[in-house]
């Protein structure tokens, strides 16, 4: 059933206001927390301080729908005495299981105003949600369910249930209800802060992300960085994106980048950008042994594109292969592009040699090069193979380039 909102006077008395100690919540809450940046932590402090005004929460949840790659939603769950929020993601999918559709939270999402169910064993189940026998077990007494509106009618659902005997009073329910407003503002910044941090992660990567937020959106801005590039390319894309449909190509790419990112990223790489059929990425030097981690992410990137290839094989579609170059030295890392357009990338001569060994590796029929100046500050040597000395197109002189040969040397990145 819907909570009934009692009127104010009939809670509030004759002075129709709250008890100081109630009021400071609401001022906490919209003045205090402006340095707080995670609405979990704002979320369990705020259960406390409810308990602490009298209003006895025992568990509460806030759940969201996200603007995520990866999750579709994602919830908060605090219970009493805990002092850190227990945080839970959704997958893309997760809305449609009856988890999902048969709750409480489904229904609010889907327009509800409110729901309250009195949990105690001599009260009726109103609703038929599975969730309330769970909490009656947990030995919790009443539930509270109402909306988060954000914005551009963004709708979130926010939980409150107790163990007192009784349940919640008319004015423990008048006086949440009074603080939703303040709590929907708090969460709708912290949770676009979040989705934008979020969307620059996804599409620029963490360092760069974390550069672009701290005031690094000046064209021309940037920062020398010693680091290790590696470039990827695959090959033959051109004719697989003519032959085949493009659902089919779409998921090969996304299948290949899968098997080449993973590692990468694991290894500490950052990839900051996909070029149509290839990627950039970066091992900052200041990573201790970033270019035998390379090769470790390499290896490992190598192996996954193998099984990938085997389960194109099974579907009767085109086996992959593909190019990489790699090299070190100091890159200019920053802000190029136009007045209103930027790319927050790397450039230089060194990546300009990591892109030639990349082109090299159609020529030399060996899919992984890299230069001399890398070898040397990596101590997977026996992985390395000598192939001579080679001119690079628009360089000068010509460097000597190795082939990886796929042995890791396991024991240079042992600590």
């Amino acid at each position: 059933m819907q909570v009934e909102t009692p009127s104010q006077r009939a809670v509030l008395g004759e002075s129709g206001q709250w008890p100081s100690h109630r009021t400071s919540i609401l001022d906490w809450l919209m003045i205090e927390t402006r340095n707080e940046r995670f609405i979990d932590n704002i979320f369990v402090d705020l259960c406390q301080r409810l308990r602490e005004a009298g209003v006895p929460v025992a568990r509460a949840t806030l759940n969201f729908r996200i603007q995520h790659p990866l999750f579709q939603g994602a919830s908060m769950l605090w219970r009493k005495g805990m002092t850190t929020a227990e945080m839970q993601t959704f997958e893309h999918g997760a809305l449609d299981t009856a988890a999902y559709t048969n709750s409480p939270i489904k229904a609010i999402q889907s327009g509800m105003a409110s729901i309250r169910q009195r949990l105690d064993p001599k009260a009726a189940l109103e609703h038929a949600f599975p969730i309330f026998e769970e909490l009656r077990e947990e030995g919790l007494t009443d539930y509270l369910a109402w909306p988060i509106e954000h914005t551009l009618q963004r709708r979130h659902v926010a939980t409150f249930a107790t163990d007192r005997q009784g349940g919640f009073t008319k004015g423990d329910i008048a006086f949440i209800a009074d603080l939703l407003p303040a709590l929907a503002l708090v969460s709708e910044i912290r949770l676009k802060n979040r989705f934008a941090r979020t969307l620059l992660e996804t599409y620029v990567g963490p360092h760069a992300s974390a550069e672009i937020l701290a005031g690094a959106i000046t064209r021309g801005s940037g920062t020398t960085v010693s680091a290790a590039i590696l470039i990827c390319d695959l090959r033959d894309f051109t004719t697989i994106s003519e032959l085949w449909p493009r659902d089919d190509v779409i998921e090969i790419l996304n299948g290949y980048f899968d098997a080449m990112s993973d590692p990468i990223e694991a290894h500490g790489g950052e990839i900051l950008k996909f070029m149509g059929d290839g990627l950039l990425a970066i091992f900052p030097l200041d990573q201790p042994m970033a270019c035998d981690k390379l090769l470790q992410a390499v290896a490992q990137a190598q192996t996954a594109v193998a099984a990938f290839n085997e389960t194109l094989r099974q579907k009767g579609r085109p086996l992959l292969r593909y190019g990489i170059g790699i090299h070190v030295g100091d890159v200019m890392y920053g802000n190029i592009g136009s007045k209103r357009r930027l790319d927050f990338t790397v450039i230089g001569p060194v990546v300009n040699t990591a892109s030639r060994l990349e082109s090299l590796t159609k020529e030399l029929k060996r899919p992984v090069l890299l230069s001399r100046a890398f070898a040397d500050m990596a101590g997977c040597q026996a992985a390395l193979e000598s192939l001579g000395s080679f001119p690079l197109r628009g360089l000068g002189e010509s460097i000597e380039v190795l082939a990886f040969t796929g042995d890791v040397c396991r024991a240079s990145l042992e600590p």
